[in-house]
C-alpha cells in the first residue's frame, strides 16, 4: 500500500506518521511517500518519519521527492495537507482584514476566502495528476478550507473526502470527561467544515450531553471558547470557530493586540525543524501538540482504513449533502457522521437544525458557494460577491475594498490577477 502525502514536508508531518506507526493493523502501509517542493524540509521532516518507523518496527519505508507526478503514481492514498503560501501569506490572511474591522482568520471570513482562492486551483491540478497516474486512488483532503476545497474535487469528479480533526477531538475530550474509551462515544455533530455544533453525545446509545453540561461546565466552555452559559443555553457545544461569528468584535480586538497566530506558528516551525534535524530523535516532539490538529492522525488513518475495506463504520467527514439537510442545496458540502463505505461515506441522518443554527449553516453555504465560483473563474467582483455573502462582512463598501486588497496581496498566487 502506498500512501502519499503531499505537503509532507509539513512540520506536522511526524503527527501523522504516529498514527501510521501505531496503526498500521488497520492501515498497513508498506510506502509512505513525502511530497513537497521545499526539499530542505522534506529532507529533516524525511529522515524523522523513517526513524520513527524505525523504532516503531514498522516495516514500510519512507521516500521524499519533490517531483509530484512521482510521488502519486500507482498511489492506494494521497492526503493533501498543503499551504499555498506559506505561514507568510497566511499572516496575510490573518492580519489585512482586522484593517476593516473584521476578524482575521485563515479558514473563516475573508481569510478563509483568500486561502480558498490560493488553493483551489492547485488542488484540482493535483487531483488531476492523480487521476490520471492513479485512477483507483482516494483523496483524503485535511487542506483548508476543507469543506469548500472538497466541494471543489467532488464537482470535479474525483474520489475524495474532507477530514477535519474538530470532531475527533471534542469525541476525546467526552470520553476522557466520562472515563470511558473513545470508542464507546459517538457525537450529534451537525454542520459545515468550522461551523458545527455537538447536540448529543452518545454513550452506549443514551445522550450524555446534558450532564456532560451540568458537571464539566469549564472544560466544555475552554474548549469552545465560548461562556458555560451560553453552552449551557444553546444546549449544545459549538466548535471553538463559532467563537470568531458569536463573540466577532471581543475577537477581533484580541487578535488587535496580539500576534498573528502565522508568526507564532512560523517560530514554533524553526524550532521543530532544528529538533528533526537531531539524528538521534526518533519520536514525535512534545512540542509538535503546539501545532494544532490533535488527532489529526487517527482520524486520518481511520477514514483511509475505511475507505479502502468499506468497513462501514461511522465517521465525521466532510460530505455531500443530499438531502441530509434538507434547507441545502444537495451537492452543498456538510461535515457529519457518515457511514464509511468503499464506494466512499453516505451521510447519516441528522435531526432537523434549531432556526439558529440553520440560519448560520444556510447563510455560511451560500457563500462557499460563491467563494468556490471565485476561485473557479476569479475576479475581483466574484471575490466582491463572496465577502458580501459572508456573516462576517456582509457590507458593500467593506466588501469591495477587501476583495481589493486580498486580491493585490495575493497576485502571485492567482494567475487571472496577474
Amino acid at each position: 500500500m502506498k500512501l502519499t502525502v503531499v505537503g509532507g514536508g509539513s512540520t506536522y508531518t511526524p503527527e501523522l506518521v504516529d498514527g501510521i506507526a501505531r496503526m498500521r493493523a488497520d492501515l498497513p502501509v508498506s510506502e509512505l511517500v513525502l511530497a513537497d517542493p521545499d526539499a530542505g524540509r522534506l529532507e529533516l521532516v524525511g529522515g524523522l518519519a523513517a526513524r520513527m518507523l524505525a523504532r516503531a518496527g514498522h516495516p514500510g519505508t519512507v521516500r521524499t521527492t519533490c517531483d509530484l507526478d512521482d510521488a502519486v503514481d500507482g498511489a492506494t492514498v494521497v492526503l493533501l495537507q498543503l499551504r499555498v503560501g506559506g505561514q507568510t501569506a497566511r499572516h496575510v490572511d490573518e492580519t489585512l482584514p482586522l484593517a476593516c474591522g473584521c476578524v482575521g482568520q485563515e479558514t473563516t471570513g475573508a481569510g478563509g476566502l483568500a486561502k480558498a482562492l490560493r488553493t483551489v486551483p492547485v488542488v484540482l491540478d493535483i487531483a488531476e495528476r492523480v487521476s490520471a497516474r492513479a485512477p483507483d486512488a482516494w483523496i483524503i483532503d485535511f487542506t483548508n478550507p476543507v469543506g469548500i476545497v472538497t466541494r471543489a474535487l467532488l464537482d470535479a469528479g474525483h474520489r475524495a473526502a474532507g477530514l477535519c480533526n474538530v470532531a475527533i477531538g471534542v469525541q476525546r475530550r467526552a470520553a476522557g470527561l466520562l472515563g470511558v474509551p473513545p470508542d464507546r462515544v459517538s457525537l450529534g455533530h451537525a454542520g459545515l467544515n468550522h461551523l458545527t455544533w455537538v447536540r448529543s453525545v452518545d454513550l452506549d446509545g443514551k445522550d450524555v450531553l446534558p450532564g456532560l453540561l451540568d458537571d464539566h461546565p469549564g472544560e466544555l466552555a475552554e474548549a469552545a471558547g465560548l461562556p458555560a452559559a451560553f453552552l449551557r443555553r444553546l444546549g449544545a457545544v459549538p466548535s471553538y470557530y463559532l467563537r470568531y461569528f458569536y463573540q466577532h468584535d471581543l475577537v477581533v480586538e484580541e487578535q488587535r493586540g496580539a500576534p498573528s497566530r502565522a508568526e507564532q506558528v512560523a517560530a514554533l516551525e524553526r524550532d521543530l525543524l532544528a529538533m528533526y534535524a537531531d539524528p538521534t530523535l526518533d519520536t514525535k516532539p512534545a512540542r509538535l501538540e503546539e501545532r494544532g490538529g490533535a488527532y489529526y492522525s487517527e482520524a486520518a488513518v481511520q477514514l483511509a482504513a475505511s475507505l479502502l475495506t468499506g468497513r462501514g463504520d461511522a465517521q465525521v467527514v466532510n460530505v455531500r449533502n443530499g438531502g441530509t439537510l434538507p434547507f441545502l442545496d444537495d451537492r452543498a458540502v456538510i461535515e457529519v457522521p457518515a457511514r464509511i463505505t468503499a464506494a466512499g461515506p453516505v451521510p447519516l441522518p441528522v435531526p432537523p437544525l434549531e432556526p439558529l443554527l440553520a440560519g448560520l449553516v444556510a447563510h455560511v453555504s451560500a457563500y462557499e458557494e460563491l467563494a468556490l465560483d471565485a476561485a473557479l473563474r476569479g475576479g475581483v467582483d466574484r471575490v466582491a460577491a463572496a465577502l458580501l455573502a459572508h456573516p462576517l462582512i456582509g457590507q458593500l463598501d467593506v466588501a469591495d475594498r477587501l476583495a481589493r486588497d486580498l486580491v493585490a496581496a495575493n497576485r502571485a498566487h492567482l494567475p487571472w490577477a496577474a
